[in-house]
């Protein structure tokens, strides 16, 4: 009884009451840091996984024409992504068709080419988005393969694309419905384009 009794006066003590005061603003500071911590530790955590991955983004390519490079859809929280083309990080397109008998580009190559144009969506949604946590599910992607008529292994070289969106998105985020033709041109000559729709978070 003794113990609690004491413990009920020093509580109540002036003070101790203005020493507890004073501690306020520094346990408020503190608590802010941490939440600033936290919510810094969430918005770059596929940042992060990119730089782990040793993947170099490239600058986010602007229109080649009359159009927007995104459009939202404000009550779906959707964005379409328009076409981007397979361009390197030192500015380089990839052009030509996917023709290995005839001297053309062979699957890998195009693999490499559609894996391009995946890391030019991945800018893009970085540079509209400001941070790709905001990312809620890759819900598309649309690939044109710059092809011969006797070429028909488009779907993998799509994979080219598929597979670095999931690499950096992972499931269920990154996996995605997926469509893949062949053409026999391309603006640019550029050996492949890709198109997607994204959900964003609200």
């Amino acid at each position: 009884q003794n113990d609690v009794s004491s413990h009920s006066h020093n509580s109540s003590n002036p003070a101790n009451m203005n020493a507890m005061i004073r501690q306020l603003p520094r346990l408020s500071a503190a608590s802010n840091k941490l939440s600033r911590c936290a919510f810094a530790s969430r918005s770059v955590h596929i940042e992060k996984k990119i730089e782990e991955l040793g993947i170099k983004l490239p600058a986010a390519p602007a229109p080649k024409a009359n159009y927007n490079i995104t459009c939202r859809v404000p009550d779906e929280n959707t964005l379409y992504v328009s076409g981007h083309l397979p361009i390197t990080a030192d500015g380089t397109l990839i052009t030509g068709a996917l023709n290995p008998e005839g001297g053309g580009l062979t699957v890998e190559e195009g693999y490499e080419a559609a894996r391009h144009c995946g890391l030019n969506i991945i800018a893009t949604l970085k540079n509209h988005l400001g941070d790709l946590d905001k990312v809620e599910q890759v819900i598309k992607v649309f690939g044109i393969v710059n092809s011969s008529t006797d070429f028909k292994h488009q779907h993998l070289v799509m994979d080219g694309c598929s597979d670095v969106i999931m690499e950096v998105f992972d499931k269920p985020v990154g996996y995605h419905a997926r469509s893949a033709i062949g053409v026999n041109t391309l603006p640019l000559d550029a050996s492949v384009e890709v198109e997607a729709i994204v959900k964003i978070k609200s």
